[in-house]
Order: C-alpha cells, then structure tokens, then sequence
C-alpha cells in the first residue's frame, strides 16, 4: 500500500515563535513511522512536511508566494527557501535515525510553476526512489514560475500532483489538532469534531475553516480542506485523513487505517445497524 503522509508544519514546529522546532515530537513521530512500517512491510511511504516557522516567517516578509519581481524579493526567495530546507534537515535527520530510509528530494530544484500551479513536476524521481526501497521525503518550498517569478508551493500542492502519476490509497495529514471542527478548538473549547466531509456535506462545515493557528502563508486549514476534496473527486477510491500528530499513536493508526481524525472522501464510511 502506498500512503502519502504529510507532518505539519504547527505540528513540528512552533509556528509563534521563528525556528522553533519540535525535536521531541519530531523524533516520536519518526519512531511510530518506523514502527508502522515494520507492522506492514507492504507499506510504501511518502513523507512530506510543512515549513512551520521557518520558511513561512520568511515567505510572509517578503510576500514570496505572490510574486518575486526586484533584488530584495529575490534575496526574500532564497532566504525562504533555505530555511525550509534548514527544517527539512532536522525532519530527514530524525527519520534516518529511527532507521527509515529517508531520501530528501528538494521540491524546488525540480518543481515549475505557471501562475503559482505546478506545472513541470517530480513524479518520475518520486516513483523511481520509491522502487528502489526508498522513503522519499519532500516539502513546501520554493519554485521558479514562468509569470510571477518565483513562488511558494505547499506540501499539499506537491501531494496533489503526485497523485495522478503515483495513485495512492490513502492521504494522511498530521497536524496540530485531531482533524477538523466546527470553529478553531485552540480558540474555542465548545468546537466539535467533524468525523467525516464529503463533497455533500462541506457546506455544513464551512463557516468553521478558518485560517491556521499562527503564520501560514498557503492559505491554513480552508485551503486544506478544498485540496483535498479536489484529490478526492479526482481519484475516488482515495481518503484523506485529518488527524493530530501531537496525540501519540494517532498518526501510526492512520498509516494502518484505524480511524483517526477527520476522514475526506467521495463518500461517507457505510455504518453498521445495530440490532
């Protein structure tokens, strides 16, 4: 089985406070990875992870992801994405040490982007280093575009264009709380967990996806959400799971299909009738 999973980046860092890493949760996480694919040798991984507050306090600075169009956007550009890379380091570090086979592949040596959409993709390395036993790891960074310059391209971005080529069963995204709810539950203590969003029902949880808790540049928690319904109509065999990574054992289950989180789907999970 092939899963992409994505660690986010209020998940791995604090994303309040400038390159602050998690190293505690970043080495737990790397642990039940490596735990979840020795309980499945079948289970094939790509890994991916947010910039945190690292490339996202740069790429806001220098308003990146619009557009880079003088010398000191430029600069902005490169400073965005060498601290996303500064991340991906400790991430990759942390997975190799838990024995995973990680392979980092920097999106943004690669990637082309028309108008802030990927254009020219890394599919063939991705699945190559897949075929060769390797974890391959990427995450949201910066790419050259052919009309605004430059840009920034998040991790979901790169999982979206992934998908066609790769066609995964299952999407996990990790982040900072246990999937999606009715209002910001950092915020609010009164906000309920959606178990479940399909195309159907996003209208029933819309007012609810607000932004990110502290800086994100990709659009927070609504952009999400809108991915990954468009992943699924695309491919309706796919479930993107939502869930915490700051729970342990919550991201292990996902990778083995428990439930966890928020599920995303053409279509909600039949339940059973008691009788």
């Amino acid at each position: 089985m092939l899963v992409f999973l994505k660690l986010g980046g209020s998940l791995i860092t604090d994303k309040r406070v400038a390159e602050t890493p998690r190293l505690d949760v970043i080495e737990r996480l790397a642990k039940e990875i490596a735990a979840a694919r020795r309980a499945d040798p079948s289970l094939r991984l790509v890994i991916g992870h947010g910039s945190g507050s690292f490339g996202h306090v740069y790429g806001r600075r220098y308003g990146t992801r619009e557009g880079v169009y003088d010398a000191a956007g430029w600069y902005g550009f490169a400073a965005t994405g060498d601290a996303a890379a500064r991340l991906n380091r400790i991430v990759t570090a942390a997975l190799l040490a838990a024995e995973i086979p990680a392979w980092s592949i920097q999106p943004g040596a690669v990637l082309r982007c028309t108008e802030g959409r990927i254009v020219q993709g890394m599919e063939e390395t991705v699945a190559l280093a897949l075929a060769r036993g390797l974890t391959p790891v990427v995450y949201g960074d910066v790419a050259l575009d052919q009309v605004r310059g430059g840009t920034i391209v998040s991790t979901e971005e790169i999982f979206d264009h992934l998908i066609d080529a790769l066609q995964p069963q299952r999407v996990v995204l990790a982040g900072e709380v246990d999937g999606i709810f009715t209002n910001d539950p950092l915020l609010d203590p009164q906000a309920q967990r959606v178990a479940e969003i399909t195309p159907d029902t996003l209208d029933a949880v819309a007012d609810g996806l607000g932004r990110s808790h502290g800086v994100d540049v990709t659009g927070g928690m609504r952009a999400k959400v809108l991915q990954a319904l468009a992943m699924v109509q695309r491919h309706p065999a796919l479930e993107v799971i939502i869930c915490s990574g700051m729970a342990p054992g919550r991201v292990g289950g996902a990778l083995a299909g428990q439930e966890a989180g928020t599920r995303i789907a053409m279509q909600a999970r039949a339940r059973r009738v008691s009788t």
